[in-house]
């Protein structure tokens, strides 16, 4: 090894899902939302002054955080913003995981917590699911340096409902508790009507899903101001510009547009429906998602066979070759167009 190498951070880094190319494809696999972002977004892009690219963007991203307060009727002081829930998360855990007890997080779950945790030193414990992929509350009742769940989980979709998390948040008043909403706006109540009730909470957001902008790569937090103040000082001890230009006015536009944002969730929410009566019938099993995925596994053909004969054809699902997850396909909600697609080649394999 050379003396240089000692110091280098290593740790065993997130492996996302794969971004095939070309354009005969039905892509499943990474849970982006299948319909193009409001109206309202184009527009923006269409009239947008690029001579404001030659500038910094504005580091308190004040366009997009006025738009969130507005919309979910909390000050501007309650919001933060960053680059996806990615971003987010990853600041939250720099700025509220410093204690030497560890942080909670189950077993079967968002697998980048263990790699910030890993990354940022932090110490850490995962309860596991019970039987049903669901997380245990009691679980939760003990002491610890902080809690981070999805909820629904990912990738079981699984919903835990917010009188249970409320009971973890009430055990848990010394430490930061926080919410991963990701995909809440597919099925379930959030948890932000509970940040004005605990101090404590934080609940965190993606325009990646249910906003139709995964590339613009937006996410965002909401919690008590005390709580905000402290993630904006990391940040701007970190990287002041962390929302670039294009991603503040546009993510501001796709907010604005409600009627758009509800419709193309309820056509998503209908294909899942229908999606767990065709897949049943072809002898699938699965926890009842609610979120815009399934995670599968069938009677009889194993999972690794199945992804493999459908990436062979185009047809691409999230595979995760993990201890108890081995024998589940995650599968994105898509159109109904590429659904039938998938259907029907598994109805030939199968």
């Amino acid at each position: 090894m050379r003396p240089w190498e000692e110091n280098i951070r290593r740790v065993a880094p997130y492996v996302p899902g794969e971004q095939p190319k070309g354009t005969d494809l039905v892509k499943l696999n990474t849970n982006e939302n299948p319909y193009p972002p409001a109206p309202g977004v184009r527009e923006a892009l269409a009239r947008m002054d690029w001579e404001k690219l030659r500038k910094y963007p504005d580091p308190s991203s004040a366009v997009l955080v006025q738009a969130l307060s507005e919309y979910y009727q909390v000050g501007e002081d309650q919001v933060f913003p960053g680059v996806g829930s990615d971003d987010v998360i990853a600041m939250a855990f720099m700025t509220f995981f410093n204690s030497k007890k560890p942080v909670l997080f189950p077993d079967i779950s968002y697998s980048f917590y263990q790699v910030w945790a890993d990354l940022f030193q932090v110490p850490y414990e995962t309860p596991a699911l019970d039987g049903d992929f669901r997380i245990r509350k009691e679980d939760y009742y003990r002491e610890n340096g902080g809690i981070i769940f999805p909820n629904p989980n990912a990738p079981t979709g699984v919903l835990m409902p917010l009188d249970e998390i409320e009971d973890i948040i009430a055990h848990n008043q010394e430490s930061v508790v926080i919410i991963d909403e990701a995909y809440i706006d597919f099925g379930g109540e959030s948890a932000l009507r509970l940040v004005e009730k605990y101090e404590n909470l934080l609940v965190v957001q993606t325009f990646s899903k249910s906003r139709s902008m995964a590339g613009m790569r937006i996410g965002y937090a909401i919690g008590h101001k005390d709580l905000i103040k402290a993630l904006n000082d990391v940040k701007y001890s970190y990287n002041s510009y962390t929302m670039n230009a294009p991603s503040l006015t546009l993510g501001a536009e796709a907010v604005r547009d409600d009627v758009y944002f509800k419709e193309t969730l309820q056509k998503i929410v209908d294909t899942r429906e229908r999606a767990k009566e065709r897949l049943a019938a072809l002898g699938f099993s699965f926890p009842d998602s609610m979120a815009n995925f399934i995670f599968a596994t069938h009677k009889e053909k194993k999972a690794e066979e199945i992804y493999l004969a459908l990436r062979e054809n185009n047809i691409f699902v999230r595979y995760f070759k993990k201890p108890g997850l081995d024998n589940y396909l995650r599968i994105s909600i898509g159109t109904d167009e590429e659904m039938e697609k998938l259907y029907s080649f598994l109805k030939e394999i199968l």
